[in-house]
């Protein structure tokens, strides 16, 4: 039993996956609440696949994977939700007087002593990984095929169906609070609720690829949506015009901040819900994925007096963290820092935010004229999306001020375009813009389930138009981590247009932006393509990915 009883950073240290170093580093940090395994994951030095692998050589558990592992409901009732939940394990199935239960730490010998004394069987354990478990747990325990018996009763009678969302303890609450968990988990960025002719899509936007998650039976549309518009404070009975709404909840003890869009569509309302999880906002600017160049370029760009810092993509593109990571370097006490957004996003301690209300006449170009009267030292205008925002935005540049905002373009060389379009004098623009960053998000090759490929003949046409060679590519085969996508989590490729007295030449000239275009890249210039293919040499994404996302130019 002494040698069951090692302790999880010996096994790690003795494998050779971590330094001493780095395991004194992990017990620093690591709170009385966390385990060890978790600290090491967090910080990145090892993957869960690398944590399991030792723990079934080392201590002899067979590792399972939940993915497809059939899970008999019945055991269920032998472990509490709440028990599963707190100690992240899965009962799988009972044979004669043996119970096998799946945890994601077999070291913790509390939880298996706790449930032999409760439930008098034996256990048999088996290690799977911490997401499975939880998946399982939600699958297993939560309300889902009697969802549609139980609101058999009430459909079509309205006044039943609004007693039914307005109880706490009603299904109709617990699912969407189970929807909204599920999501969370998921690590989905927007829950898509899809009115069809006969039934109701839930889908999910996991990684920026959208997934359908579940179909409901129609006659539950009704209360679902006035369910979520309880929730964010809309108007239940108006259904014929669009409505915005927010919603802040705690999902498994983390502050989540919904933004809700309605709109009617022919077969009812669809509704969108953002998901910003303010736990796990990018606050900092070196996990921005920047490479070295662009960051220390950047970081010429905040220290600036005054000038016009632009972020550009489509929606959806990372554009806000960016700008948040950058105001976060920036906040101290001795600068005096306002924002005009729409919406505030995240909130940041010591930072005056405005919040963009159209209805009583709060625009962005109104919020930044009373902003240049309350001596700001720094500014940053959520969106420039119109001639008037542009103009005071670079008005206020060249009275002295910094200012940070974002516009929606294709790259960073067409933004000088779309500021002229937007009838900003070329001398004025060349005068206060000080750079632009354009960046897009790509999907992270799953850590788990990477493996190491010989590029194809097309890939490897790819890298040497751009005048770069491959070896080697890694792709995801597909694993139960990442749902068989091979890809887990996004990261950013990024372009960087630093406007230097050449370029600010060519702008008040009114030259073409091939002619910019061609100037950058004589100046080494890093486009998005070609930060995207040195990501994929470093092993972190696909070219399939890069290419989805930038033109080969």
């Amino acid at each position: 039993m002494a040698q069951t009883r090692k302790r999880l950073g010996d096994l790690l240290v003795e494998a050779g996956l971590i330094t001493e170093g780095q395991l004194e580093d992990a017990l620093q940090q690591k709170s009385d609440k966390q385990k060890l395994g978790d600290v090491l994951l967090q910080q990145g030095y090892i993957t869960e696949q690398q944590l399991i692998e030792v723990l079934e050589f080392q201590l002899g558990v067979p590792h399972i994977s939940l993915y497809r592992y059939p899970i008999d409901s019945k055991v269920t009732s032998i472990i509490t939700k709440e028990f599963a939940t707190r100690n992240n394990l899965m009962p799988l199935k009972l044979e004669g007087n043996k119970l096998f239960i799946a945890m994601s730490d077999p070291m913790d010998y509390f939880s298996i002593d706790d449930i032999r004394l409760s439930t008098g069987f034996d256990v048999e354990v088996a290690i799977a990984t911490k997401d499975e478990i939880i998946k399982s747990i939600h699958k297993y325990y939560d309300l889902d095929d009697a969802v549609e018996e139980l609101f058999e009763d009430v459909a079509g009678n309205e006044e039943a169906e609004l007693d039914e969302v307005s109880k706490n303890d009603s299904p109709m609450v617990k699912l969407v609070d189970q929807l909204l968990l599920r999501a969370v988990q998921e690590r989905a960025s927007d829950i898509h609720i899809d009115a069809h002719e006969n039934k109701v899509l839930v889908r999910y936007r996991v990684d920026g690829v959208l997934r359908t998650e579940r179909s409901l039976p129609k006659h539950m549309q009704n209360m679902l949506i006035a369910r979520i518009k309880i929730m964010a404070n809309l108007d239940i009975t108006e259904n014929r015009i669009p409505q915005d709404g927010r919603i802040k909840v705690n999902v498994d003890f983390h502050p989540i901040d919904l933004r809700i869009s309605t709109l009617p569509t022919v077969y009812g309302e669809k509704v969108v819900m953002r998901i910003l999880d303010l736990g796990n906002s990018i606050n900092d600017l070196d996990k921005l994925g920047l490479s070295e160049k662009h960051y220390n370029d950047l970081l010429k760009m905040l220290s600036l007096p005054n000038g016009i810092i632009l972020i550009t993509g489509p929606t959806g593109s990372g554009k806000s963290s960016t700008l948040y990571a950058g105001l976060n370097r920036l906040n101290s006490d001795e600068v005096n820092i306002i924002t005009v957004e729409d919406p505030v996003e995240y909130q940041l301690e010591g930072i005056n935010q405005i919040q963009v209300n159209t209805k009583v006449g709060m625009t962005f170009a109104s919020g930044l004229r009373s902003i240049l009267r309350q001596d700001p030292d720094i500014i940053m205008v959520g969106e420039i999306r119109d001639s008037e925002t542009a103009e005071i935005a670079v008005r206020a540049s060249l009275t002295g001020h910094l200012v940070l905002s974002t516009i929606h373009t294709n790259d960073s060389i067409s933004t000088v375009n779309r500021l002229i379009d937007m009838k900003i004098e070329p001398f004025l623009l060349a005068a206060s813009l000080a750079g632009i960053l354009s960046q897009r998000l790509v999907r992270r090759i799953c850590r788990d389930c990477k493996k190491e490929y010989e590029p194809s003949v097309r890939e490897k046409d790819i890298f040497s138009k751009r005048g770069m060679t491959i070896d080697k590519v890694y792709r995801g085969d597909g694993c139960a981590t990442c749902n068989m996508t091979g890809y887990r989590g996004r990261l950013a490729v990024h372009e960087m247009l630093v406007i230097d007295s050449e370029i600010k030449q060519l702008i008040m000239n009114e030259k073409s932006s091939h002619v910019i275009s061609d100037y950058a890249e004589q100046q080494g210039m890093t486009f998005l393509i070609d930060d995207g293919l040195e990501k994929v040499k470093q092993g972190l994404t696909t070219t399939e990915e890069v290419l989805r996302v930038s033109m080969d130019k």
